[in-house]
């Protein structure tokens, strides 16, 4: 992937378990709450999994504990790695090729936001935000900067502790000519 070497732990879940209330990220879908763990019995065997209920849209999503590494559920940036994130929409010049056709571009942009990782999530903002700066995006493409976008926020301004607006005008600033 296009991880930087030494980024691919960055906001791993350093502690191996979470607790009822924390704060985690599960890829695609951004920040949420762990509301509860609860044990379920499944083909006759009991299963504990997280209950987390997603920020943005209150998705319930359960998340078998034992599976947490597999399924890329991760706390939240620290807050000291903000500045790499900002790093990464800075550098412009690295953007993703203006000569791939939208769907290969698509898929490339779904496996980086599948993966979880800010960084990655990140690069396909910049790469979708420039692509529009001299295209129109397809449907698609439109959609997955949506979802970049309010990934990217969610999760700056959780890390900060700050509103939402505040992180969107900061990311945009990078973008003004």
């Amino acid at each position: 992937m296009s991880q930087k070497k030494g980024q691919e732990n960055l906001g791993k879940c350093r502690s191996g378990k979470f607790k009822v209330g924390d704060l985690a990220v599960y890829p695609a879908h951004g920040v949420g709450r762990i509301d509860a763990i609860e044990s379920k019995e499944i083909n006759g065997e009991s299963h504990d999994f997280y209950m987390m209920k997603v920020l943005e849209n209150e998705m319930l999503i359960m998340i078998p504990t034992a599976n947490v590494d597999s399924v890329g559920l991760r706390e939240i940036i620290d807050e000291s790695d903000i500045p790499k994130i900002f790093d990464i929409m800075k550098n412009q010049n690295n953007g993703s090729g203006d000569n791939q056709t939208w769907n290969r571009r698509y898929r490339e942009y779904m496996d980086k936001i599948k993966t979880g990782s800010l960084f990655d999530v990140a690069e396909v903002f910049r790469d979708l935000f420039m692509l529009k700066l001299n295209k129109d995006l397809s449907f698609g493409e439109r959609k997955l900067y949506d979802t970049a976008q309010a990934l990217l926020v969610s999760e700056l301004s959780t890390a900060r502790n700050t509103d939402d607006q505040s992180v969107l005008q900061e990311i945009e600033s990078i973008f003004d000519r």
